[in-house]
């Protein structure tokens, strides 16, 4: 039974070399351990504490980025639109123009065809004429050939003169 019940002077040894044992400690170790954990927990508290802020900046930065790029949606919806608006413009501008000159040639070609009908007109009649004139000789010619009605012509001719 001595193994289980310790005797006095094995229990005295024991409490006294726990004491010195634990003096030393805490005179020696304790304190750096301590201040050690201490320091361990203070840098882990501003581990935490960065990593709280980093996550605020990092949510404001994705803030801000989808701030720029709903403004840089805008600015091309804009830009977009402006394009469409200017080429509408330039497309009615140029079917305007086009009107305008299509409607210079088609006046253009319309004065032409007039001016050449008018210079047609002009040479039929002066072809008319001189047929006319040629005609008229020939038959005046076969008419006059005697002198009988010549002078017939010329009394008629006379007198239509007076009159008028």
């Amino acid at each position: 039974m001595e193994l289980v019940t310790p005797d006095f002077g094995l229990l005295f040894w024991q409490v006294l070399t726990f004491l010195t044992v634990l003096f030393v400690l805490s005179k020696f170790a304790w304190k750096p351990i301590m201040s050690g954990l201490k320091e361990r927990e203070e840098s882990i508290e501003n581990a935490l504490s960065e990593a709280r802020k980093a996550k605020d900046e990092m949510a404001g930065l994705k803030a801000d980025n989808e701030k720029l790029l709903a403004e840089a949606r805008k600015e091309r919806d804009k830009m977009l639109q402006e394009a469409q608006t200017i080429s509408v413009s330039l497309i009615n501008d140029a079917k305007e123009k086009a009107g305008k000159e299509s409607q210079i040639m088609i006046n253009a070609a319309k004065e032409e065809i007039q001016t050449s009908k008018e210079a047609a007109l002009a040479e039929l009649k002066n072809y008319l004429a001189s047929t006319s004139l040629l005609i008229a000789e020939k038959v005046i010619r076969k008419n006059l050939s005697a002198e009988n009605a010549q002078q017939e012509l010329v009394k008629d001719i006379i007198s239509n003169s007076s009159q008028n």
